[in-house]
């Protein structure tokens, strides 16, 4: 399974188009969209997570290519500095793909990055500011 947070930006023709469903039915991919939204002079934006085998996920990317939507990886990542980390739980409570979690009966907090969505929600909720947001760079595929 091929797994990408994506950032798809949909020029103003597109926006009304049910482009991102066809990639679940043509290209049997999975999409969970974390935020989306149509911008003043019409362009969308999407930040979505892409899933499906590699060969399935760059067909459906091409797809989208072919349609004129502009395909990034996401620029940033939440990454958790384990010094300042006091595993009180507080990020825990907030984050909505489990991604941070308490491990019982350790009482510790585990955070898998492979399951975060970058929403950034954590950050704030931190008390002692262990959880922060880093770039990545944002490189548009190929």
């Amino acid at each position: 399974m091929h797994s990408r947070m994506l950032v798809l930006r949909f020029p103003k023709t597109e926006v009304g188009k049910p482009i991102v469903c066809f990639l679940a039915t043509k290209f049997s991919l999975t999409f969970n969209i974390l935020k989306a939204t149509i911008l003043p002079r019409k362009e969308g934006v999407m930040v979505m997570e892409l899933s499906g085998t590699r060969k399935d996920f760059n067909k459906g990317v091409q797809y989208l290519k072919e349609h004129g939507v502009q395909v990034q990886r996401v620029g940033q990542e939440i990454k958790r500095n384990k010094t300042r980390c006091t595993h009180c739980g507080a990020c825990t409570a907030v984050c909505p793909t489990g991604a941070l979690s308490v491990e019982r009966p350790e009482m510790t907090v585990a955070f898998i990055q492979k399951k975060c969505s970058i929403c950034g929600l954590c950050v704030p909720a931190c008390p002692p500011r262990a959880m922060e947001i880093r770039s990545t760079g944002n490189a548009i595929l190929q």
